[in-house]
């Protein structure tokens, strides 16, 4: 009679410590289930890319990477990611900056998918980074000024091997990734150097600095060094400060099914043609030229001769100039007397009828062209109807009336219409009946508006503007 109770005791004790056990391991494995969720879903960096539509790289600009010359992008990283992008079957975007560290800030908060530099490629960095298969190699570089152009007003020396320095100071960009190489230097020195960080847009302007006798020693990569010394004629590149290292590109830590793919694209790519990109830029006499140009953003700020014009009538618009500059270097090439087969005329390739209507003739100024082309798109947006209300809808179906006319563009949003497509968006939409043909309709009929225009000329045309509007807008102040 005694037992019986004690028994029922201790079994209620037992059932309220068995519950909120439960509860507990119930609470613990959702929690794991989602954070597993959560983090799986951070890890798949390809989902995320073909998710938003494009991909985004992040690099430096004004540099051999990523430059304009005469109001065409160029550079061997864009070239390489214009490559992978297609791979990827995406539109490319950039992220251009010259702090590193942000750049690498961008990274960690996947605000861009991969940095595309020369990464060196260390045991240290791979705990920051997972760096692709190598693209190729390159040391680290003195950069000083010729033994010749050294005067004997000059305290500066010429040095000639590592056991030279006495206390000289040497600067370098602040590159975290490197810093293993660089201990190995200091300790071949016998610390007779003090090594410093400059703050410094790029490379090419730390090499102006020692040639123009702001600083006397730099540090940086041998293969750009090479190109810069056919330019400034004063430095001197030859003394090599460290071994060859492997350079690639850098992704999160958590974005392993990117890095695969890059290895993929990689494999695929023929070397000829990843030595070709090289070579382009790495090993090509004309890049010389470039440092000359007036319209090179590598030596500047200009688009073009006619950008002061070009700040002025893009006013009349309420457009961005550079996108008002995109669109004349895709009609014209900023070459003010280009006469094309249809007999289009001037940097913006108005037609007679369109040129006499809006005050431009064969005599005109570069600012007339200009201008008259400005009030033309003034009056094809004044056609619009106001029912597109997305100002960057507006400027697609502007661009596209510019190249094919307003009247085919017109019947195209009323086909996109007929068949179920949104009227007043351009991509995807209405572009589709202006520049594909297909058999939806029951009588077998081209559901493309009358006169088909290929795609190259018209929803090329405005993908190709923006695309290098996109360019401008990174790499040209407004």
């Amino acid at each position: 009679m005694v037992i019986i109770p004690k028994i029922r005791k201790n079994r209620k004790r037992h059932k309220w410590i068995v519950i909120p056990f439960i509860i507990l391991v119930l609470i613990v494995a959702f929690g794991q289930q989602f954070l597993f969720k959560k983090k799986e879903k951070e890890q798949d960096a390809i989902s995320r890319i073909k998710e938003r539509g494009y991909l985004i790289a992040l690099t430096d600009k004004n540099s051999l990477n990523y430059f304009i010359n005469k109001g065409q992008p160029m550079g061997y990283q864009l070239e390489l990611l214009k490559s992978f992008a297609d791979y990827l079957d995406v539109p490319l975007k950039i992220i251009a900056e010259n702090d590193v560290s942000r750049l690498f800030y961008y990274l960690d908060l996947n605000a861009g998918d991969l940095l595309a530099l020369n990464l060196p490629i260390s045991r240290e960095g791979k705990k920051e980074l997972h760096f692709s298969n190598p693209f190729g190699e390159t040391r680290f570089v003195l950069v000083q000024r010729k033994s010749s152009a050294v005067t004997s007003k000059d305290t500066v020396k010429f040095i000639k091997s590592l056991n030279d320095f006495s206390g000289d100071t040497v600067y370098m960009r602040n590159n975290l990734l490197a810093e293993p190489l660089l201990h190995a230097f200091l300790r071949k020195t016998s610390d007779k150097i003090t090594l410093r960080k400059i703050n410094v847009n790029n490379t090419l302007e730390l090499i102006q600095l020692v040639s123009g006798k702001k600083i006397d020693y730099a540090i940086c990569d041998e293969n750009l060094a090479m190109v810069a010394k056919r330019y400034y004629r004063n430095i001197d590149a030859d003394l090599v400060i460290s071994k060859f290292y492997e350079y690639g590109w850098g992704v999160n830590l958590a974005s392993d099914s990117l890095l695969f793919i890059i290895n993929d694209w990689l494999a695929v790519m023929k070397k000829a043609e990843l030595k070709k990109i090289y070579l382009a830029y790495f090993n090509n006499p004309r890049i010389t030229g470039y440092f000359k140009n007036d319209y090179c953003s590598l030596n500047g700020e200009n688009l073009s001769p006619f950008d002061e014009a070009i700040r002025s009538h893009s006013k009349i618009i309420k457009w961005d100039w550079r996108l008002l500059a995109s669109l004349i270097y895709e009609e014209s090439n900023f070459l003010r007397s280009q006469v094309s087969s249809r007999n289009a005329s001037g940097l913006m390739q108005l037609l007679p009828e369109t040129a006499e209507k809006f005050g431009m003739d064969s005599l005109s100024t570069p600012s007339v062209q200009i201008k008259a082309g400005a009030r033309y798109i003034a009056y094809l947006d004044r056609q619009l109807p106001g029912e597109i209300t997305d100002p960057r809808e507006r400027i697609n179906f502007i661009l596209a009336s510019y190249n094919v006319g307003i009247g085919r563009v017109l019947a195209a949003r009323e086909k996109a219409s007929e068949y179920g497509k949104d009227k007043n968006k351009w991509m995807g939409n209405v572009d589709y009946y202006l520049t594909r043909r297909s058999k939806k309709s029951p009588n077998q009929q081209s559901d493309t508006v009358a006169g088909l225009i290929p795609y190259n000329a018209s929803g090329g045309f405005v993908a190709d503007i923006l695309e290098r509007y996109h360019h401008y807008k990174n790499l040209i102040p407004q």
